[in-house]
C-alpha cells in the first residue's frame, strides 16, 4: 500500500466499537479505517446487537472483527475487546466487560483527543462512563451511526439496542458527532460498483463483496442489487470532518419510543444533516485497491 509521511501530532486517536455481526456493512467501515494511516487505532470493541437473532451476538461480532482482519493479514496490528453481551437494564448500572474498561484506560490517558467510532447500540460507551465518569473531563468525541431523523425522531436500529445507553450518552454531557438514520442511509452502493471496485481487491475484496450479495440474497425483502454502507460515515467524518454539513443544536434525550425529548438541559450536540458518499467511498476503493496491490507483490 502507497505511504506518505503523516505526522504523530496528526494523527486522531481512535477507538472503534462495531457489532461487526450484525450485517454486512461494519466489516468495509473496519477495513477502511485499519486502511488509514491518519487514523491511530488503539482498540477494537466489539458490540451486541441484542438478543432477537442470537443470544451471542457480542461473540459473533468479536469473531467477524478477527475474520475481517485476518483476511486482511492485520491479526498482529491491532488489539480487538470483548464488549458488553446484551443492552443496559437501567440507565444507573454499567456492564462490565473488557471493552468498556479498555475504552475507560484509553479515556484517561493524556494523549490529546480520543475519537471512539459507535457503529451500533451504544452500550460500551455508556457503560465506561457510569465506570468511571471522570472520564468526562477528557476530549473525547463519540461519533455515533444511530438515532432517528430529526426533528421528531423514530424507530432506529441501533437505538432500539439500547435506548437506556443512549440516554445515559446523550445526557452525560459528552461530546457527540450524531449521524442519524436519514443521513448514514445516503450511502449506497450497487453490486455492480462493488464488483467493479472492490471484488478484485483479494481476499478482503471477495468477501466483502460476496457477503453484501449473499445476505440480500437470503431474504427477499432484502434490496436486489444495492446495499447501504451505512457505517461508513463514521469513518468519513473521522477523515475529514466536514465530509457532509452539520449543525450544532439542542442536545435531546430518547423517549421509550425512540422519540426525541427536548426538555433537559444537556448541552449541545453535532448532527450531521448530509454525508459525502463520493469522498468516502471514492477513498475506500482507492485504499483496498493499493492495500491489493502491494499484498500481491
Amino acid at each position: 500500500m502507497r505511504e506518505w509521511k503523516i505526522p504523530e501530532c496528526k494523527k486522531k486517536r481512535v477507538i472503534i466499537d462495531t457489532d461487526a455481526k450484525n450485517e454486512v456493512d461494519d466489516q468495509f467501515a473496519i477495513a477502511q479505517a485499519v486502511l488509514s494511516q491518519s487514523l491511530d487505532i488503539r482498540g477494537i470493541v466489539a458490540a451486541h446487537f441484542g438478543t432477537e437473532r442470537t443470544d451471542t451476538s457480542m461473540q459473533e461480532s468479536y469473531e467477524e472483527i478477527w475474520r475481517v482482519l485476518s483476511l486482511m493479514n492485520l491479526e498482529d496490528r491491532f488489539r480487538v475487546f470483548k464488549g458488553a453481551e446484551k443492552a443496559l437494564e437501567n440507565e444507573t448500572g454499567p456492564i462490565i466487560s473488557e471493552g468498556a474498561e479498555f475504552i475507560v484506560e484509553e479515556a484517561m490517558k493524556e494523549e490529546g483527543p480520543l475519537y471512539i467510532a459507535c457503529m451500533g447500540a451504544i452500550t460500551n460507551v455508556a457503560s465506561a462512563i457510569l465506570m468511571e465518569p471522570a472520564i468526562l473531563k477528557k476530549d473525547i468525541k463519540i461519533i455515533w451511526i444511530g438515532g432517528g431523523d430529526y426533528p421528531d425522531g423514530r424507530w432506529e436500529y441501533n437505538l432500539k439496542n439500547d435506548i437506556n445507553a443512549a440516554n445515559v450518552v446523550f445526557k452525560s454531557g459528552i461530546e457527540i458527532w450524531q449521524i442519524p438514520r436519514d443521513v448514514y442511509r445516503m450511502m449506497p452502493v450497487s453490486f455492480a460498483e462493488l464488483y467493479h471496485h472492490v471484488y478484485p481487491c483479494g481476499k478482503i475484496g471477495e468477501y466483502l463483496t460476496t457477503n453484501v450479495v449473499d445476505f440480500n440474497n437470503a431474504d427477499a425483502s432484502r434490496p436486489t442489487e444495492y446495499r447501504i454502507l451505512g457505517d461508513s460515515p463514521s469513518v468519513g467524518i473521522m477523515l475529514y470532518e466536514d465530509c457532509g454539513r452539520w449543525r450544532s443544536q439542542k442536545r435531546p434525550y430518547f423517549n421509550p419510543d425512540m422519540t426525541y425529548n427536548y426538555s433537559g438541559d444537556y448541552g449541545d450536540i453535532r448532527v450531521y444533516e448530509d454525508i459525502d458518499s463520493r469522498f468516502i467511498l471514492e477513498d475506500l476503493y482507492a485504499k483496498l485497491k493499493d492495500y491489493s496491490v502491494t499484498v500481491n507483490d
